[in-house]
Formats: C-alpha cells, sequence, structure tokens
C-alpha cells in the first residue's frame, strides 16, 4: 500500500465516522426523526453497554465459558440493581459474589 492510498483511506474512514455526527449538530432541529426511530434510539446507550460488558462476562482464558464467577457476579450485580435503587449495591453485591466465588471455587 503506498501513502497516497494510505492518506485516502485515513481520510474516507475519518468522512465516514464524522459525516453522521456532524449531520444532526448542522441540521439541528431542521429535520425530525420519526418516531419509532427516537424510541429505538432511546435503547442505543445500553445496547453498546451490553456489547462491551457482556463479552467479557462469557469469555474465559479465551473461549467461552457458560458457568464462570464473572458472570455469576454481573447477575448478581444486575440483581442487586433490580431490587434496590442503592447505586453502589450493584457494584458491591457484584465484587462480593465474584471474590467470594474466585476464592472458594479455586
Amino acid at each position: 500500500m503506498n501513502d497516497l492510498s494510505l492518506w485516502l483511506t485515513f481520510l474516507l474512514i475519518g468522512l465516514a465516522t464524522t459525516l453522521p455526527r456532524a449531520g444532526f449538530i448542522v441540521l439541528g432541529s431542521r429535520v425530525v426523526l420519526p418516531p419509532t426511530l427516537q424510541r429505538a434510539l432511546r435503547y442505543a446507550p445500553a445496547a453498546a453497554l451490553a456489547a462491551i460488558v457482556v463479552p467479557d462476562l462469557l469469555v474465559v482464558d479465551g473461549s467461552v465459558a457458560v458457568i464462570n464467577a464473572k458472570l455469576a457476579g454481573g447477575i448478581a450485580a444486575v440483581g442487586a440493581a433490580l431490587v434496590s435503587r442503592n447505586p453502589w449495591l450493584p457494584f458491591i453485591a457484584g465484587m462480593a459474589t465474584l471474590l467470594a466465588l474466585r476464592h472458594f471455587a479455586g
């Protein structure tokens, strides 16, 4: 790959990531998204967070392990979040479960 094609690739990747974001800023309130799309976009942050967290909960030592301490800690944290509105309880429950299983299960 020569220098010109490399710089062209960088430029195109930059435009592909910047233009969709800038479109909302530049157009502002002149363009209204359909209600269905607005409802769907409300779930984008949760979907992005799940896409980051779930693989880490399921992969242990490079392979998928359905039963592991990290997944149990994640389940405990979600359960604590559903039961209580205390922001610290999910963290404490998840870490306590993870550390206890790692300590006692090996």
